[in-house]
């Protein structure tokens, strides 16, 4: 199946935290507080994305109170993390949501997403992601982690829909 035609039916996108929305880098401070740099035009792109009347959610392995923050700016509820089976966390969304996998867009970069990247309708990585995670992902941007992938994914799903457009005009002041 073409690019174009997996992107039609997308409803949600899923993504990973660490090494998608950031660079993949974890920083301490000297009291061990953890911190984590967000690309603006991520956040945008997923408003973008919710102003469409779509959902976006997140599945990360790891924990930490500075990804709740971020997503409660950004309006976004699915927050899972310390997912051990993100594939298994991703069906019960998709059960609360009754969705299936073909209606699922998910974007990762290392190997303990390449599960649920095997399984969903659109599955992405980022360009520098792990290379057996890009090997089996249906597109790779052009944007490493932390430098605009969720935006890159966003525009690249609704121009595919055709709904980029009706987007660009909402915002424009003509």
């Amino acid at each position: 199946m073409k690019l174009e035609q997996r992107m039609q039916g997308i409803q949600l996108i899923l993504s990973d935290v660490d090494g998608v929305m950031t660079s993949g880098g974890i920083t301490y401070d000297n009291q061990g507080v953890e911190t984590k740099t967000f690309h603006v035009r991520d956040g945008m792109g997923i408003k973008l994305w919710q102003r469409t009347g779509y959902r976006f959610g997140i599945i990360t392995a790891r924990s930490s109170h500075i990804v709740k923050l971020r997503m409660d700016e950004l309006g976004v509820d699915l927050v899972r993390q310390g997912a051990e089976n993100k594939l298994d966390i991703a069906k019960g969304i998709m059960d609360e949501m009754s969705l299936s996998l073909e209606q699922v867009c998910y974007i990762g970069d290392d190997l303990t997403d390449m599960a649920l990247l095997e399984n969903v309708g659109l599955s992405a990585s980022v360009s520098d992601g792990a290379p057996e995670v890009k090997k089996v992902a249906h597109m790779v941007t052009k944007s490493a982690g932390g430098q605009g992938a969720i935006r890159e994914l966003v525009e690249a799903i609704l121009k595919g829909q055709n709904r980029w457009q009706e987007l660009l005009q909402s915002y424009s002041g003509s």
